[in-house]
């Protein structure tokens, strides 16, 4: 009953995403909210708001566009309670913006199975992912993701394989100009930090170890599936599944590396899995597993919600 809700696309599922997305972003925003709150503090949260609710709009028409899922709203559904579950992951502005230039990278690259303007795509892709960096410079991982997917799609024209070069060249010459035209200084724009840790202390509180163990256990059961599927479908298509596997496991490495774990890099995580725990509630035939499976991960970011604004009372 619960998953017929959101079986087939309809308006009130995207209300419905809105709520739960503003509730995660409020939460968060109130826990960590430090200084007076001005005009423009405002208007920066409301835009950073929209940013966030966007990217789900556009992992609906990704999933549309390219026949990723049923025709459903689970995988937006599946997002925004990934959001709640860890509020955390929308504490900073600058990873919303970063993985939104990384979700439109993705359109791009997935939509390279069309076979129409490859060239324009890789470079699309290639410029977004660096502009990404600029926000946070661990997203230029992504870059790995474009080999990967010429790979797929088994490309050996040069050509394409050169394109992803000009497009962060692009980004690199622009910020430079830039640079020295507002800082009188070449590299003003790299101020990003490049270290890494693999110190995870800060995920060791009781929210967190209950996000954490809820999303990767019922993210790896249904990525199992997910490979064992790839045979179904259609040769055409396995490269766009191919491409969303491989997006999830760089943003695993991400979120492993990072040296301010905050709970933030895992924004990159919920796009990709968000899609294949979606894909995998639609091949359950046993409607009482289906129903189980899809109540926990709706519920338990509701229960984790009220059980923290309790404890603070």
């Amino acid at each position: 009953m619960i998953t017929s809700i959101f079986s087939k696309s309809k308006p009130i599922n995207f209300l419905i995403v809105f709520v739960i997305t503003a509730l995660a972003f409020l939460s968060v925003k109130l826990k960590y909210i430090q200084g007076p709150v001005t005009s423009v503090f405002v208007i920066q949260q409301v835009v950073t708001f929209m940013v966030a609710y966007f990217s789900i709009l556009l992992l609906n028409f990704i999933v549309t566009k390219n026949e990723l899922t049923l025709k459903s709203n689970i995988e937006i559904i599946l997002f925004s309670l990934f959001l709640l579950l860890i509020p955390e992951s929308l504490v900073s502005s600058r990873v919303i913006w970063a993985n939104f230039f990384i979700l439109f990278a993705l359109r791009r690259l997935i939509s390279l199975r069309t076979k129409k303007n490859i060239k324009s795509k890789l470079f699309d892709a290639a410029f977004c992912i660096a502009i990404a960096s600029l926000f946070y410079f661990w997203a230029i991982l992504f870059l790995f993701l474009i080999p990967l997917v010429l790979l797929f799609h088994s490309s050996d024209n040069i050509k394409h394989w050169l394109m992803p070069f000009f497009g962060v060249a692009t980004v690199l010459i622009l910020c430079v100009g830039a640079s020295v035209l507002m800082n009188n200084s070449y590299w003003g724009f790299f101020t990003s930090n490049y270290q890494i840790s693999l110190n995870f202390n800060n995920y060791n509180t009781v929210p967190f170890l209950i996000a954490l163990t809820l999303l990767f256990s019922f993210g790896f059961w249904s990525v199992f599936y997910y490979l064992n599927n790839f045979r179904k479908k259609t040769r055409t298509i396995r490269p766009a599944f191919k491409t969303i596997f491989s997006a999830l496991l760089i943003a695993f490495v991400l979120f492993v590396i990072v040296p301010n774990k905050n709970g933030s890099a895992l924004l990159f995580l919920f796009a990709p899995l968000a899609i294949i725990i979606a894909s995998y509630i639609e091949t359950i035939t046993e409607k009482w597993f289906k129903e189980v499976f899809f109540g926990v991960l709706l519920i338990t970011p509701f229960i984790l919600l009220v059980l923290q604004f309790f404890t603070k009372s």
